[in-house]
């Protein structure tokens, strides 16, 4: 650190370092100022853009409770169009499917599914859209892929999900007349928890035929 004998010794080499560095130093303050403040105003819009995906998606509430399906469709997908990178995308596509299943549309639904699944990041709406999938495909008989689609499942993030697949598994192996596997499926959901009286007489009704055959 410099000593300086004068006032005017300081001052002088004050401006001399300004003259060397005042240029950066602005610069820097500049950029500081315009980062923080571009950080605010994305915080602001993503807040602003939230908030209009959440109303949207009341509407869609709104429209589905007053059964009118042509403003459910229509409202599902502006909700997908305007903010298919967030859950209200996702979620208005799950509306789209449920409306298709209605109109006994299956395959329409199925590919609305599937799209929700590859849409979203949120492993909880990955699942609701995965076993709604699997429902369409044992309904159109298509069990194998709904056996691979339960296969392809990332175990780690099942949670309590587990149950549902297992369940799903059973009803798959019961329409493909292979009653060991689809009491052993069965079991298992019942041991993940997921307990129900339709279970429970899936797993019966397979106890009762065991017992009728023998």
């Amino acid at each position: 650190m410099e000593i300086y004998e004068t006032e005017e010794e300081q001052v002088a080499a004050l401006k001399d370092w300004w003259k060397a560095n005042g240029s950066s130093v602005i610069s820097g303050v500049v950029i500081a100022a315009i980062t923080i403040g571009g950080w605010n105003f994305w915080q602001s819009y993503q807040k602003g853009k939230m908030s209009q995906a959440s109303a949207m998606y009341e509407q869609l509430l709104q429209a589905q409770k007053a059964d009118k399906a042509e403003s459910v469709d229509k409202i599902a997908t502006n909700l997908n169009v305007e903010f298919g990178s967030t859950a209200y995308g996702a979620y208005g596509l799950l509306f789209q499917a449920k409306e298709r299943i209605k109109q006994n549309d299956l395959s329409a639904a199925k590919a609305l599914f599937e799209q929700a699944i590859a849409a979203t990041d949120d492993a909880e709406i990955k699942h609701v859209a995965r076993t709604r999938l699997i429902r369409v495909l044992l309904a159109q008989k298509e069990y194998e892929q709904g056996l691979q689609t339960i296969a392809d499942v990332d175990q780690s993030s099942l949670g309590g999900f587990a149950g549902i697949y297992e369940e799903l598994k059973g009803d798959l192996y019961v329409a493909m007349g292979q009653v060991g596997e689809a009491r052993t499926a069965y079991q298992l959901a019942l041991q993940a928890g997921q307990s129900s009286p339709l279970l429970q007489f899936k797993l019966d009704d397979l106890t009762a035929a065991d017992s009728t055959q023998g």
